[in-house]
This record gives C-alpha cells, sequence and structure tokens, in this order.
C-alpha cells in the first residue's frame, strides 16, 4: 500500500530512526483517519487543501496540541506529499502553499501607573543615598523606564556613550544600529551624581569604563540587571513578569498613553520597522475598552426589558 512504501522510503533511503519513523506514520494515520478513510481505500488525488486545513484546526482546536506541535505533524504530512508527486502518485503539491500554523500574538505586558508611581517613589530615596548600589540600581531602572533600553543595549553603553551635558546617549541597538536617545532632566542629575560617585569611590580605574558597573568596578552582567529590575518591580507588589523587558514596554505604552507618534515611538525604541511598534496600540485600545466599559452611560443606567 502506498503509505507503506512511504515507511519503507524513510527507512531505506533516508535512513531515520525508528523513533522518527513511528512518528510519521502516527502523524500519516492520524490523516488518514481524519478523512474518514483506511490505508486501502486511501486516494491522496481525492484529498483537498480544505481536508488538510480543516485538519489543521481540529489539531489546534479539538486536540489541543501546541503550535509546535501541530507544526512538526504538517512537516510530517508535508515530506509525505512531497514523496508521492516525486513518484507520480499525485499531480500536484496541496501542502507545499499552506502556511505554518500559528499562536495568537500576546500583547506586551506592562506595569500601571499606579504601580510605576511606588517604583519611583521608591527611586527617590534611593537615589539621596550616598550608597553606590542603591543609586546604580536606581539609574538602572530609570534608564529603561524612561529612555526605554533594551536590555543588551543597557549593559552594553559606556561612560564615553553619554554627552558631556548628560543630555542625550548614544545607543548601540539590534544590528549594530546607533541611535541618539534623550534623557529627561530628571535622570541627567541621577546620571551626573552617578558619575561623581564613581570617581569619588573610585568604582572604576580602567581604561575603557562601562556605563553601568559591579561594585568592583567590572561591566555589570545581563543576569545582575534582571534581578534587580525583578526586586525593585516585585517590592512594590507587581505581579506576573517582572523583567527588563517589561519596563521597556512600559514606557512604550505610557508615552503613547500620553500622546506620543507612533515613528517617534519607533525612534526612541529603535525598531527597524514600524510594524514592531504598532504592537502597542492594541495596549492603547485595551485600555481604552476597560475605560469605556466604565464610564459608558450604559453601564450605570439599569437595561429596558
Amino acid at each position: 500500500m502506498l503509505i507503506d512504501e512511504f515507511i519503507l522510503w524513510l527507512e531505506a533511503e533516508r535512513r531515520y530512526s525508528p523513533l522518527t519513523v513511528r512518528n510519521y506514520r502516527r502523524d500519516i494515520d492520524d490523516f488518514v483517519a481524519f478523512c474518514g478513510v483506511t490505508h486501502a481505500s486511501f486516494d491522496p488525488k481525492a484529498i483537498r487543501r480544505e481536508d488538510v486545513e480543516e485538519w489543521m484546526v481540529y489539531l489546534g482546536d479539538e486536540r489541543k496540541l501546541k503550535v509546535t506541535s501541530v507544526n512538526r505533524t504538517m512537516a510530517s504530512l508535508r515530506t509525505f506529499w512531497r514523496w508521492m508527486l516525486a513518484h507520480g502518485h499525485v499531480e500536484r503539491d496541496l501542502i507545499k502553499t499552506l502556511r505554518q500554523y500559528k499562536a495568537p500574538k500576546r500583547l506586551p505586558t506592562f506595569v500601571s501607573d499606579t504601580r510605576m508611581e511606588d517604583v519611583v517613589a521608591e527611586l527617590r530615596e534611593d537615589i539621596a543615598s550616598e550608597d553606590f548600589e542603591r543609586l546604580r540600581d536606581a539609574l538602572i531602572i530609570l534608564l529603561i523606564y524612561t529612555a526605554g533600553l533594551r536590555l543588551s543595549e543597557l549593559v552594553n553603553a559606556n561612560m564615553s556613550d553619554v554627552s558631556a551635558d548628560y543630555a542625550t546617549l548614544r545607543v548601540m541597538g539590534k544590528g549594530r544600529k546607533e541611535r541618539v536617545q534623550p534623557l529627561l532632566g530628571s535622570l541627567r542629575q541621577v546620571i551626573e551624581k552617578y558619575f561623581i560617585q564613581i570617581s569619588s569611590q573610585n568604582i572604576c580605574t580602567g581604561q575603557k569604563k562601562a556605563l553601568i558597573l559591579s561594585k568592583k568596578g567590572e561591566r555589570i552582567s545581563r543576569r545582575t540587571v534582571e534581578r534587580i529590575v525583578d526586586r525593585k518591580l516585585k517590592g512594590v507588589g507587581v505581579q506576573g513578569k517582572t523583567s527588563p523587558h517589561v519596563l521597556r514596554h512600559t514606557f512604550a505604552t505610557r508615552v503613547l498613553n500620553e500622546g506620543g507618534d507612533l515613528r517617534e515611538i519607533q525612534e526612541l525604541l529603535g525598531h527597524s520597522s514600524l510594524k514592531a511598534t504598532q504592537v502597542y496600540t492594541h495596549n492603547n485600545i485595551a485600555q481604552l475598552q476597560q475605560v469605556y466599559a466604565v464610564a459608558h452611560p450604559r453601564q450605570t443606567q439599569p437595561t429596558d426589558e
């Protein structure tokens, strides 16, 4: 039978492992059963593109398979159809033009304005402190929250990237694309104090000075930054994700909610495509829907019976 020939080809020609061959057979058996036929009565020329599309939906919606599992199963069927085309069993490849099964995109997570006000209130105490690590940790939070830096951009920045007047920061983004990031007035003061502490406490004596330093004067690690952000956000009761990227999302969402233009936000985030920035409009819409649900008169007036 046709399917047995294909399995034999996998074993003899492709030399796949027994486990891989079993997975192929199971995937094809499942598809044949879904089509309501047996191995003996299976006619690939009678299969329509719609049958394959319905099977993909069935795997995701009914069988509750993960996206990766659906796509792995589809890869088995794709190989089977290519083999049948090469051996003259079908005249066209139904599977070739089918797109991979995609999971719905999750909206970026961000911290609410109320929680961020709590964070900033705590940072004021850290900024007033003469303790180097407290000041540095406050600077880390502010550089991500008020300048939207990526984690990699933060840890790779050097002191020389800060302009002489502390008004801008030269950033090396993805794909080694350079941009100049404006810094808020309040952030400039923090950076100036931070530089003074580095000098007065002899934190760094090397020739190439990283912007964010450990107490030993070494470039701070990504993991250390992640722990600092996690501790600060959880300290004020933030639930869910508490990563540096969440702070970056919060920056973008805040700028958009305050009337920022998408093109401007794209520049600030260092996105090469506007499409990557447009995802934040969904957060903005979600927030508007919440306000609408609470404020609309239909929510407070009795409905007509």
